[in-house]
């Protein structure tokens, strides 16, 4: 009678261990997730960045007609109605 329980509890245990080590949510997959989380959120940062950049030019562009025409006056040489454009060559 006193055979079969230290048996059954050594099983139990070695079950136990088993899924610590191999199973799912096992240390070694937790850890593994931890090392893409960290990946993943320096990722988001760099993105966080660059929508916040795209979304202060977007709202410079839709609210301040200035910036358009300073654009548009360095890249196409807009020139203004009664507004004499001088180009000196340097």
């Amino acid at each position: 009678m006193r055979r079969p329980l230290p048996l059954i509890l050594i099983g139990l245990l070695l079950i136990l261990q088993g899924q610590l080590w191999l199973g799912r949510g096992s240390l070694p997959s937790v850890w593994q997730l931890g090392q893409q989380l960290q990946v993943q959120k320096k990722q988001n940062a760099v993105a966080q960045r660059t929508n916040e950049q795209l979304v202060s030019e977007l709202r410079d562009l839709r609210e301040g007609l200035e910036m358009v025409e300073e654009q548009a006056r360095k890249e196409i040489g807009m020139v203004k109605p009664n507004e004499i454009f001088v180009q000196i060559a340097k």
